[in-house]
């Protein structure tokens, strides 16, 4: 894959490889579980250890003393086929209560077909929930120049998906970042992959869905 065929709302993953935590359980009770299986958008691509928006979530739980587990499993260049096929084994050894699941960016990088996209995603979701895991399915956008229609129908697969398996959906993970008026201060230098500074953004943007999610 050339990197430079990337725009800044489709970029492929840095690898993060998994990133644990757990807090003390409340009596009685057992920790959730949070698997995040995404592209570069949620693996730190280009920063450091740490200033991800997943090690920010981490942070967050902490500070609010929510007692859970955070794995991100995410992979440099993934796309929902990828992620689909990765899925059983990561459910199996990881058992999650949730997973967040951030794929489909490069799919449309790649031209690869939008049905396809929608069915990986469908049963991805369908897999964890059937293996007892709530899913937030986390969209993207694709600049303009994909053309009018096909930026429509992709954009329109993540809430369709969430509407069909009563998923929860954060419509776009880079409101804040990709579309407003300090973009592109909020981009690496290779214009693709979001700043440590975008990353907060990028928390806030999950946070309340999940934040449902999880009951709090």
């Amino acid at each position: 894959m050339n990197r430079r065929d990337f725009i800044v709302t489709a970029a492929a993953i840095g690898s993060a490889g998994t990133s644990p935590f757990a807090l003390a359980q409340a009596p009685g009770g057992t920790p959730p579980v949070i698997l995040v299986v995404g592209d570069s958008l949620s693996a730190e691509y280009g920063l450091k250890r740490g200033e991800g928006w997943v090690p920010l979530l981490e942070q967050r739980l902490r500070q609010q003393k929510i007692a859970a587990t955070v794995v991100n499993a995410s992979i440099s260049g993934d796309t929902s086929s990828g992620g689909r096929a990765r899925l059983p084994a990561l459910l199996a050894q990881h058992k999650p209560t949730h997973l967040v699941l951030e794929l489909g960016a490069n799919d449309a990088l790649r031209g690869l077909p939008l049905g396809n996209t929608e069915e990986n995603l469908t049963q991805m979701t369908k897999a964890a929930q059937a293996a007892g895991a709530k899913v937030l399915i986390v969209g993207i956008q694709v600049p303009p120049n994909y053309g009018s229609d096909y930026t429509r129908r992709f954009e329109a697969i993540f809430p369709k998906v969430a509407a069909t398996t009563r998923a929860a959906v954060v419509p776009f993970l880079l409101r804040g970042v990709a579309d407003g008026a300090n973009a592109a201060s909020l981009f690496q230098a290779d214009r693709i992959h979001p700043t440590a500074a975008a990353q907060p953004v990028m928390l806030d943007n999950v946070w309340p869905e999940l934040r449902k999610l999880l009951g709090k």
